[in-house]
């Protein structure tokens, strides 16, 4: 059997094709568009026509090959560029008419829900108590949990993308007073959600994303080349050792950098900064980057639940559909 997921992030369109006939979803095929999307929100994170368009396009070609390779249509999900625009709907509503794909949003706590599970079968009932953290272009999921669901999940608004817009925009390298701004932001808003998971005490943290991957590159992990099952870690002492370097750099030089993407460059140091102040507050000393995420967290809950469960939560609109510890609420266009 054969199931694809189809994920609209902050920069990139992702297609997972996928082979889950033994209950693991395995990669057949992938696919990516790069659009941007964040980067050319309007005021306000309004999506352009002309953004919305690409968008139709890159769906409506990500669905056509899903079908070449026997996947069906695509379980379809936009993250938090498209989830915390103000025409949502209305882009939601475009794609599915030019498209026949239902494209939903998930809640932020949703989708650090499935990224935990995702982790959680990646990383096995040994792991024990797990932390999990994922730094995407508009926000910062975090998780908690001893079990196959997390027993919390937060959204935080730190995204690496969106703080560098906010903080980072004026100066290339940006200057020590924009950085300090950029810290204290980062600091208030983990201030609780660290608390909760000092008290908590977990025994293993787990990180996902481009941008943690990318980190712990340049800390000295393995490259990508070498294949998921390499073992890749980022200690805090080494983040925090790259953090002066990546704040000196304009982000043309640290593209440069080992692991350092030219189209994340520019964002890289906001990550860096996420990263370590999530490490430092919540007292952990080193992450295991974990290849598995919401892609595969979507598929295996599907696998795990029955694929009727997808189809029923993209139903909803507005009702509180039960996932797991936080209620799922999905935004879908009106009929």
């Amino acid at each position: 059997m054969r199931m694809s997921v189809l994920d609209v992030g902050s920069n990139t369109v992702r297609l997972v094709v996928a082979d889950t006939r033994n209950g693991v979803p395995l990669p057949a095929h992938t696919a990516k568009w790069k659009l941007r999307l964040a980067e050319k929100a309007e005021p306000g994170g309004v999506i352009p026509e002309e953004s919305v368009r690409q968008l139709v396009k890159a769906v409506a070609s990500a669905d056509e090959t899903a079908q070449r390779w026997g996947a069906g249509e695509p379980l379809a999900f936009a993250t938090a560029v498209v989830r915390a625009a103000p025409n949502r709907l209305d882009v939601l509503r475009t794609v599915r008419d030019e498209t026949g794909v239902r494209l939903c949003t998930l809640p932020g706590e949703v989708e650090a829900e499935l990224t935990f599970l995702g982790a959680r079968r990646w990383m096995g009932w040994r792991a024990g108590a797990l932390v999990l953290f994922d730094i995407g272009g508009g926000s910062l999921e975090v998780a908690f949990g001893r079990g196959r669901l997390p027993d919390f999940a937060a959204s935080l608004p730190l995204g690496a993308g969106r703080l560098t817009r906010e903080f980072l925009g004026g100066q290339d390298p940006p200057s020590e007073e924009d950085l300090r701004a950029l810290r204290r932001r980062v600091r208030h808003q983990l201030r609780d959600v660290a608390a909760r998971l000092r008290w908590e005490g977990p025994h293993v943290g787990v990180a996902t994303s481009r941008t943690f991957e990318q980190l712990a590159r340049l800390c000295g992990a393995p490259p990508g080349r070498r294949g998921v099952f390499v073992a890749r870690q980022l200690s805090r002492g080494d983040l925090r050792a790259c953090l002066p370097r990546l704040a000196a750099l304009p982000a043309a030089e640290r593209a440069m950098l080992p692991g350092v993407s030219a189209p994340r460059a520019l964002q890289s140091l906001a990550g860096a900064v996420v990263g370590h102040t999530a490490m430092k507050l919540t007292g952990i000393e080193t992450l295991t980057i974990c290849p598995w995420a919401i892609r595969e967290g979507v598929l295996l809950r599907c696998v795990e639940d029955g694929a009727s469960w997808w189809a029923e939560t993209t139903q909803e609109r507005g009702e509180a559909v039960p996932v797991g510890p936080t209620p799922l609420r999905i935004a879908t266009p009106e009929a």
